[in-house]
């Protein structure tokens, strides 16, 4: 099973360390793989290091894909993950 969705990184700092890390570590609890997209540019999503390459500010637009059993719930985890800007406060 595939699910996909865009997302809009939205706080001050965009997609720094932390940011990353709490993605990381949440795609991590799901058993499907999962990509982070960026202008084409596609990067393992439970990967810290992988995910900061994209260098994202705010405002970048990026696709949060998954392939697996639990794909649709991992999507929309990790798009509330950043719609509630990772739990930062800006």
């Amino acid at each position: 099973m595939k699910a996909e969705q865009k997302i809009t990184i939205k706080n001050r700092l965009g997609l720094h360390a932390r940011p990353a890390t709490r993605f990381a570590q949440l795609a991590s609890t799901f058993q499907s793989q999962i990509w982070l997209e960026r202008n084409g540019e596609s990067v393992d999503g439970k990967s810290i290091l992988e995910v900061l390459t994209l260098a994202c500010p705010k405002g970048t637009t990026l696709i949060v894909r998954a392939e697996g059993p639990d794909s649709i719930d991992a999507v929309e985890a990790l798009k509330r993950l950043v719609e509630n800007r990772f739990g930062e406060i800006d």
